[in-house]
C-alpha cells in the first residue's frame, strides 16, 4: 500500500534546487509539502542564530565561541565542548530583536526558496499538489540552555524570541499564498526538558514551561496555511542526541501542543528509536492528534522496519512515515541510501 511521507527538513546539499529535484521529484506523489533542505547557514539548525543574531547583539555578550581553525574563525562547533555561549549584559530586563520579520533570516530564506519551488513546480519537476514547507525552530528551541547557561537569561531571551519568530511567520504569510504554504515548528529542547534533561530544571514543570508558546506561535496563522510540529530527540553529535526510555513525555507534550495551539494542527511528527520494546511505544495509545495526521519517524534501519511497525501498531494503528529527523548532519554520500529507504517505505520499488 502506498503511504504518505513527511520530509522533516534538512538535507546536506548546497542548493534548494538540488534538494527539491533530488527528493521532491521522486517522492512528490507521497508528500504534502516540500522543504528547501535548510541549506546554507541553516544546515546546523539554530547554530546560525548564534553567529548571525546573538553574537554582537547589544544586550548580550559572547562568553564562549568555537575555537578557531588556526588563524581562521570557526562558526560551527566541533562537538558539545565547543559550543557558543552567551550572557545578558548587566541590567537587561527585556530582550528585543530589531527589524521585525527579517532579523532572524527565516522569512528571507523562505521567500528565496519559494521562488525556486514555484519555478520547479511550473516546469513539472515537482508535483502540482505540493505546498512549500517552511521549517522553523520554536522559541524554546531557538534559544537553548547550552547557548544561555544562566536560566534567568534563558527566560528573558526566549521571551524576546517569541515576537521575533511571530514577525518572521507574519512576513512569510504576507508574501507566500496560504494555499501554497505549510509551516512546521521544530521542537527539540522541549523534548529534552520534558524528560528532565535540562540541568537545574525539574521535568514536573516542563509542560507549563513549554506548552504556552505554541498558542502564541500558531494562533494568528491563517487557516489556509497548513501547520505541523516536528518533535525531535536531536542529532548534534550523532543520532539520537539523547534516547528516552519511552515515548510517554513526548506524547504528553504532543497532546498539549495540539490542544493548545489556538488553531487546526495538520500534522504531528514523533521520532522513534530502533527498538521493538513494547514499553517504548505503549504511550502512543493515549496520543490525541485531534484530526492531525501522525507521522512517526520510523524510516531508519530498514532491516528491522516491518518488525518495529508491527509493535507500534499494537498501540497506534493509523500513522504515516518519516525519518526520525532531518538529514542535515548526514554526509551527501548517504543520501542515495536515505532516498532508497524512503521509496521503500512508501511502498514502491526501490530499484
Amino acid at each position: 500500500m502506498s503511504r504518505k511521507l513527511l520530509l522533516v527538513g534538512s538535507v546536506p546539499l548546497e542548493t534548494a534546487e538540488e534538494v527539491m529535484t533530488t527528493f521532491g521529484t521522486p517522492l512528490g506523489a507521497h508528500l504534502t509539502s516540500m522543504p528547501d533542505g535548510e541549506v546554507g547557514d541553516r544546515r546546523y539548525w539554530v547554530v546560525k542564530l548564534a553567529f548571525q543574531v546573538f553574537n554582537g547583539h547589544p544586550q548580550m555578550h559572547t562568553v564562549k565561541r568555537p575555537a578557531p581553525d588556526g588563524d581562521t574563525e570557526r562558526l560551527i562547533p566541533r562537538d558539545n565542548t565547543d559550543r557558543w555561549a552567551f550572557a545578558l549584559n548587566d541590567g537587561v530586563e527585556k530582550v528585543s530583536f530589531g527589524e521585525p520579520g527579517w532579523r532572524l533570516g527565516y522569512a528571507k530564506d523562505a521567500l528565496n526558496s519559494y521562488f525556486i519551488f514555484r519555478t520547479l513546480r511550473e516546469k513539472g519537476l515537482l508535483a502540482p499538489h505540493l505546498r512549500f514547507q517552511v521549517s522553523i525552530p520554536s522559541a524554546n528551541s531557538a534559544v537553548s540552555p547550552t547557548m544561555f547557561p544562566d536560566r534567568e537569561d534563558l527566560r528573558k531571551v526566549r521571551e524576546g524570541m517569541l515576537p521575533a519568530l511571530k514577525a518572521e511567520v507574519a512576513k512569510i504569510v504576507e508574501k507566500i499564498p496560504g494555499e501554497d504554504l505549510a509551516i512546521q515548528w521544530d521542537c527539540s529542547w522541549e523534548i529534552t526538558d520534558m524528560y528532565g534533561g535540562v540541568p537545574g530544571w525539574s521535568a514536573e514543570q516542563a509542560l507549563e514551561r513549554n506548552a504556552p508558546q505554541f498558542r502564541a506561535l500558531c494562533s494568528d496563522i491563517p487557516e489556509t496555511v497548513l501547520v505541523g510540529y516536528h518533535l525531535c530527540f536531536g542529532t548534534f553529535g550523532g543520532w539520537p542526541r539523547f534516547a528516552p526510555p519511552d515515548l510517554g513525555a513526548t506524547v504528553d507534550l504532543a497532546n498539549a501542543m495540539t490542544a493548545g495551539s489556538g488553531r487546526r494542527i495538520d500534522w504531528i511528527n514523533i521520532p522513534t528509536l530502533d527498538t521493538t520494546d513494547d514499553a517504548f511505544y505503549a504511550p502512543l495509545q493515549r496520543l490525541e492528534p485531534r484530526g492531525a495526521t501522525v507521522y512517526l519517524g520510523v524510516i531508519h534501519n530498514m532491516a528491522r522496519f516491518e518488525e518495529r511497525l508491527a509493535v507500534i501498531r499494537r498501540y497506534l494503528p493509523d500513522f504515516e512515515y518519516s525519518a526520525p529527523c532531518g538529514f542535515g548532519r548526514s554526509s551527501p554520500e548517504e543520501l542515495k541510501g536515505i532516498l532508497r529507504d524512503h521509496v521503500a517505505a512508501a511502498g514502491e520499488s526501490a530499484a
